[in-house]
């Protein structure tokens, strides 16, 4: 889900009507051209021009890229990046640390092998701390400063009255919508959260800043509300704009708006598995499973759709080429899972491939 969020938000809101946004999102030019300049591949075009850079960060022989899952950006420019993991390999790092210019500055995160998802960056009262959340096995969701100490960490929660008996105490791999399988966090200015149980029930949690359960809304359905596979979240609070909620309902392949109280409003079409949202001054980005980004402007029109290899890619019914590198291609992507701006508008992205990568797009508009 996305880059660093903090107490007064930076990001979020949405279209007037549910025909004007899905008319804006589906008839929108695909604005995507690639083309060499010495090494780099730009994408893109006009105001929406990125340098693309696959398998950006350096990370060292000691370790090894697992199934990239987020990603999110601190204050000082530093990178944090999530892994599923592997069970198996219970001492290995799921969470590297890479400094602006793609070295490796720390690993930390073996407690999330296994089932690390989502990853953000919070600034509280000056300080900020990392919000992560694990599925399969793991089930759990905590919060933890930079340097990967752990402040809290919870279970489900139980007093939401949706899941199975010891859901909380003895977590274990299986999946149901009586299940606790969480995925993305979004931020709100008075210190509250959610937490959307994209794999799990389809509920969205809402708790306060220590943890604590408050409420929930959502639910398995086909729309307006309801979801399948709420995988993203994200408060939309761009300039000019009313805070909102936006969801990327992932199996329904669409956004949907809501108020801060969990109240539907309208629904954005046209998308290929969106897995996640952030915001950067007047952009939104969708990262799509089926292997393109999607760039929004402040009326959610879209604007550009970068690295678009989704044809390729929806033929892929087996999966077969995020587990052949020599299959991909130099400026198209395979399965984007996240991203996130920096503080200067450049783009980070993580896919969901077998082995792992991180690609930088570099702001030229």
């Amino acid at each position: 889900m996305a880059r660093r969020q903090n107490g007064s938000l930076t990001r979020r809101n949405f279209l007037a009507t549910s025909a004007v946004g899905a008319a804006a999102a589906l008839s929108a030019p695909a604005i995507v051209t690639a083309n060499k300049s010495g090494s780099s591949t730009i994408v893109g075009e006009g105001d929406y021009r990125y340098r693309i850079k696959h398998a950006w960060p350096e990370l060292p022989d000691k370790y090894n890229w697992q199934t990239t899952h987020n990603v999110a950006v601190d204050k000082a420019g530093n990178l944090y990046v999530i892994h599923e993991g592997q069970k198996e390999k219970a001492d290995h790092p799921s969470i590297f640390v890479f400094d602006p210019e793609g070295r490796f500055v720390r690993a930390f995160g073996e407690q999330f092998q296994g089932g690390g998802h989502g990853i953000e960056v919070r600034q509280e009262d000056g300080q900020e701390f990392l919000y992560v959340c694990a599925y399969q096995h793991l089930k759990t969701f905590a919060k933890l400063d930079l340097k990967g100490e752990v402040v809290w960490s919870k279970f489900a929660p139980m007093e939401s009255g949706v899941y199975a008996e010891g859901e909380a105490s003895k977590p274990e791999k299986v999946w149901g919508r009586d299940r606790f399988l969480p995925t993305n966090f979004a931020f709100l200015p008075d210190g509250d959260f959610f937490l959307a149980d994209g794999y799990g029930s389809f509920f969205i949690h809402r708790y306060d800043r220590h943890g604590n359960w408050k409420s929930a809304f959502g639910g398995p359905g086909d729309g307006q509300g309801k979801f399948q596979t709420p995988h993203g979240i994200w408060i939309d609070n761009r300039p000019g704009r009313e805070p909102e909620i936006v969801i990327a309902d992932r199996a329904n392949h669409t956004l949907q708006y809501l108020s801060l109280e969990g109240k539907y409003i309208t629904t954005l079409g046209g998308y290929g598995l969106p897995a996640n949202i952030d915001t950067f001054e007047n952009l939104m980005v969708v990262p799509e499973l089926y292997a393109r980004l999607t760039l929004l402007d402040e009326n959610n029109k879209v604007v550009a759709r970068l690295g678009d290899d989704s044809a390729r890619i929806r033929a892929d019914k087996k999966f077969g080429i995020r587990r052949s590198p020599h299959d991909w291609r130099e400026g198209r992507f395979v399965h984007p899972h996240d991203a996130c701006f920096d503080g200067e508008g450049n783009i980070f992205v993580a896919e969901w491939v077998a082995t792992g990568r991180i690609s930088k797009l570099e702001r030229l508009g």
